[in-house]
């Protein structure tokens, strides 16, 4: 893209977890500019480094821990103008009406929360997937009145399984069955309690289920006009907490209209693509592992940045034309921040901001 400007960008709840990993991995990106932190009102007024209780294994990036925190109610105001992208780590009951009060001044707010995502104007994005939903945008803007715009990234398991059953779509998916092994990480620093998660695995996590059952539909659906026609298929799931520190795993069981081989998956697997080439998207957004025990988390959750889905295991099931394969990615990165960010890329290289 040549030498072009930096655009400045605000992070909304900087000092939580995936806050946190918004402040590290926009340290040094070629487009984005750190330009303010928002957070709670107790957090505002106060230094960066005085009020995040920094848990990443890497320092905190210099910039950011000199940055006064600006308070959520300076969202909006004149002040903030200059802001041309703002990314949204905000808990679900106070995000939505920031990020609306962010568009109605004019912003592009690249969402990673829950509360907007299944709007039918509101684009829910995996680049690699279904960057044409972008186009929702100015179907948003007009309805909506608003001089700029929401798009969202979809859950964190959802992120990880979707980007494994697009290159699958043309085999005709019936129905899938998922069972996931999630980190902690996804639960907030303080989300849970280590006796809780010690020595344990907790079947429940709010909400986790629905969101898995609902948001890939909605992604690997088609565009028709003004709206999404969900994909013809159904997603059961169960959700499962593990002590894992980063990273999702997920067991698959994908029913396909006609019979298909093990091999053909693999193929359709090593041979997905994108032309998505922006600084955070990952060469190959699928990797296949052939060791019979791979992927896992320790080892494969930084592949390719932390931005690529690792698949294994990849085999006939008993039911019938029944395929079943392990998917496994990095929940705060891929699943979360990094996903947002690459959202925001994606904006940009196609003219949105």
């Amino acid at each position: 893209m040549g030498l072009m400007r930096k655009r400045k960008v605000g992070i909304l709840g900087a000092t939580g977890s995936v806050g946190q990993r918004f402040v590290q991995l926009l340290d040094g990106h070629p487009w984005f500019e750190l330009g303010a932190l928002f957070a709670s009102e107790r957090s505002a007024g106060k230094r960066y480094k005085e009020v995040a209780k920094w848990f990443l294994p890497s320092e905190m990036p210099a910039e950011a821990a000199e940055m006064v925190v600006k308070s959520l109610d300076d969202v909006g105001t004149s002040e903030n103008e200059d802001l041309s992208i703002m990314f949204s780590a905000l808990p679900g009951e106070i995000a939505s009406e920031v990020e609306k009060r962010c568009a109605r001044a004019g912003c592009a707010v690249s969402s990673n929360v829950a509360v907007h995502r299944m709007e039918k104007d509101v684009p829910l994005v995996i680049p690699e997937i279904n960057a044409d939903h972008l186009a929702l945008i100015e179907e948003q803007k007009s309805r909506r009145g608003w001089d700029g715009f929401i798009i969202t990234n979809p859950n964190c398991s959802t992120i990880v399984m979707a980007l494994s059953l697009k290159p699958l779509m043309r085999y005709g998916i019936k129905a899938v069955h998922v069972s996931t092994m999630q980190a902690v990480s996804g639960a907030g620093y303080a989300g849970l309690p280590s006796m809780a998660i010690l020595d344990n695995v907790i079947p429940f996590i709010g909400r986790e289920e629905e969101k898995m059952e609902s948001e890939p539909l909605k992604i690997l659906g088609t565009l028709e006009g003004n709206e999404i026609r969900n994909a013809p298929f159904t997603v059961c799931a169960s959700c499962h907490r593990v002590p894992v520190i980063d990273g999702h795993t997920m067991a698959i069981w994908a029913n396909f209209a006609e019979s298909v081989s093990a091999d053909e998956i693999k193929e359709a697997f090593k041979n997905f693509t994108s032309d998505i080439k922006t600084p955070f998207a990952p060469e190959k957004p699928i990797i296949v592992r052939e060791e019979q025990d791979r992927p896992q988390p320790k080892l494969d959750r930084d592949a390719g940045n932390g931005m690529s889905v690792s698949v294994g295991r990849i085999r006939a099931g008993r039911m019938e034309n029944e395929i079943k394969y392990i998917v496994q990615g990095h929940n705060t990165i891929r699943g979360a921040s990094g996903a947002s960010i690459l959202n925001a890329e994606v904006l940009v290289e196609r003219g949105y901001i």
